[in-house]
């Protein structure tokens, strides 16, 4: 078994296995589908972050989660679910474009074309959203990945946040990105696009109830209407194992649900978990840690107490 088990068609142990626990389609993909979408508090707490910015008209908005935290599935879901049905969205999920390509693929997703007197690709890009923001749309750019832009092109951005009326921004820019983005924008030469950055918020990772009711959450959204399918027990496994990531507890809950069915259990054990654990190499290194850790500790503790012991029968003699 392997990682990228979870797909979004499922093959025939999978299909077996849906049959199986009652389920309709396949609860941990790892696709950010955004009808598994569940109010985690983080993910909420960033929306409410970007709706406020977005409806204050500020320029610059950044999130930055580690890898697997959910950006793309919030940013999908900000996009859908959150925007005015008259924003006229521009998304850009390649992150790998230079300066002069980031200007090329906005202008041609706002449809701005040069005409005389526009000297550059940026003239056009400005009228074009001086005709929009005369039509009551606003212009919101979403940029994923944004920790591998270039450097010339995060100044470019900077400069796309200068576009202006006297009274308010002519677009808006949501950076989504992992926390090497905020590395980056620390650095002394981006201080001025860090000083235009009017709100930002980081993902955390996911506490134990969270976990416990994300879990159960996709599997109420793929058709799942049984017992409980996950102890608390074995979501506490699961949690421990993944670091409260998303993407890491939907490919071990995803794992555990294979083993659980091959063993025709209709609840899925401590032994699951740990083999979905030892086939995971992120969960199983995490592991691994926690118990070396909770050994050294454990024997610390008990040669506390034997000297402890020591020392008071020397004294009582």
């Amino acid at each position: 078994m392997n990682e990228t088990a979870s797909g979004t068609q499922p093959g025939i142990g999978e299909a077996s296995y849906l049959g199986f626990f009652g389920l309709n389609e396949l609860p941990f993909t790892l696709t950010p589908n955004t009808s598994f979408y569940f109010g985690l508090p983080p993910h909420e707490e960033a929306i409410a972050v970007v709706r406020v910015a977005l409806a204050g008209g500020e320029g610059i908005i950044k999130i930055t989660g580690e890898v697997g935290t959910g950006k793309t599935m919030l940013l999908r879901r900000i996009m859908n679910n959150i925007l005015p049905a008259d924003a006229f969205i521009c998304y850009f999920p390649n992150p790998y474009l230079s300066a002069a390509e980031l200007r090329e693929a906005l202008a041609h997703e706002l449809g701005a074309e040069k005409s005389e007197g526009m000297s550059t690709v940026t003239d056009a890009i400005n009228h074009r959203l001086i005709e929009l923001k005369k039509e009551g749309r606003s212009v919101v750019v979403f940029i994923d990945e944004a920790q591998a832009l270039p450097d010339e092109t995060l100044e470019a951005v900077r400069l796309f946040g200068n576009l202006e009326t006297e009274s308010s921004k002519l677009l808006q820019i949501v950076l989504f990105g992992q926390p090497e983005l905020d590395e980056r924008l620390a650095r002394p030469e981006f201080r001025q696009l860090r000083q235009r950055i009017a709100f930002s918020y980081r993902l955390r990772p996911l506490t134990m109830n969270e976990t416990d009711a994300y879990i159960a959450s996709r599997l109420r959204a793929a058709g799942y209407r049984g017992q409980v399918l996950f102890p608390r027990r074995s979501v506490r496994k699961i949690w421990r194992a993944s670091r409260g990531i998303p993407r890491l507890i939907n490919i071990l809950s995803h794992k555990c649900l294979m083993l659980a069915f091959g063993r025709g259990s209709p609840v899925v054990k401590g032994r699951d978990v740990k083999g979905a654990i030892r086939d995971t190499e992120d969960a199983w290194g995490n592991y691994m840690r926690r118990r070396v850790t909770f050994f050294f500790m454990s024997s610390a503790i008990i040669l506390i107490i034997i000297a402890a012991v020591i020392v008071g029968v020397v004294e009582a003699l």
